[in-house]
């Protein structure tokens, strides 16, 4: 089987907030063109400020990447502004359902296309292609964005995102505060794009359970460090980890790293 070009490569990074807090510590990762990659970890273990860093989204929250290199296919991305990456097709979908609230949801879907040049009718035709993949949308298109539904927010962000023809999408916690049905539906629709538009995906995701059944590969994420990663079949078998992130099995452990060191220590002394 021949071995799938890797789009994105993180490489060793370390993010510092505010010149003093370090928050994460020499992560490495890579993103296959074409695969779903999950991001796995609680709240805080550093998913968020890794898919900043590889959009350059660092700078507005006093972040930066103090060492390490993030490249895309092959070229060092670390000093381009966001629209520089927009126009080398790739997107971050915010945590939280950002929409323009007094837009309509159909004015929020074309300012997605802002950085297009290739004429109104092939946006014209971008559009058409969401509303195929939300039909939701296409229903609510006319409504402000204020006064839609969780679920169609996050549609509609994903949405937005596709508006620019991305080849990765950079999604954050899509499962945040949704029902589990409307959860389910996001992440099929996430896998279709994927298969049918060959879009690439790089999701941060506490919910591991689905994460891991959409997904081709996962990293898991513990206190700013990656303490695990799999193909995410493995993953969903590793006994460690439907221990900690799939709440199988009982145990009072308190980290997945104390198990980690544990049996490595038991391995050196064996």
């Amino acid at each position: 089987m021949s071995t799938p070009n890797i789009l994105l490569n993180v490489n060793g990074i370390e993010v510092i907030y505010n010149h003093v807090i370090l928050v994460l510590k020499g992560v490495s990762l890579q993103v296959p063109e074409g695969q779903v990659v999950a991001l796995l970890g609680g709240n805080g273990a550093g998913k968020t400020t890794t898919l900043r860093a590889v959009s350059n989204l660092l700078a507005g929250e006093r972040g930066e990447v103090t060492k390490g290199s993030i490249e895309l296919r092959g070229e060092r991305i670390e000093k381009l502004s966001t629209s520089d990456m927009v126009a080398r097709g790739v997107v971050q979908v915010m945590e939280g359902r950002h929409c323009f609230a007094h837009l309509t949801i159909e004015e929020n879907l074309l300012t997605g296309a802002y950085t297009r040049n290739d004429g109104k009718a092939a946006v014209a035709q971008t559009l058409e292609k969401v509303y195929n993949y939300f039909p939701r949308l296409k229903t609510r298109r006319t409504s402000q964005a204020a006064y839609t539904s969780g679920g169609e927010q996050q549609m509609c962000a994903i949405g937005r995102a596709l508006m620019a023809n991305p080849k990765m999408v950079l999604l954050d916690e899509p499962s945040m505060g949704l029902a589990p049905q409307i959860v389910e539906e996001v992440f099929e629709i996430v896998k279709d794009l994927n298969t049918k538009e060959k879009v690439t995906f790089l999701l941060a995701e506490q919910n591991t359970n689905i994460a891991l059944r959409y997904a081709d590969y996962g990293y898991i994420l513990e206190n700013g460090r990656i303490v695990m990663d799999g193909a995410a079949k493995d993953l969903r078998e590793n006994e460690d980890v439907k221990e900690f992130y799939l709440g199988m099995g009982g145990g009072d452990r308190k980290s997945f790293k104390d198990v980690k060191s544990y049996k490595r220590r038991k391995r050196w002394l064996a």
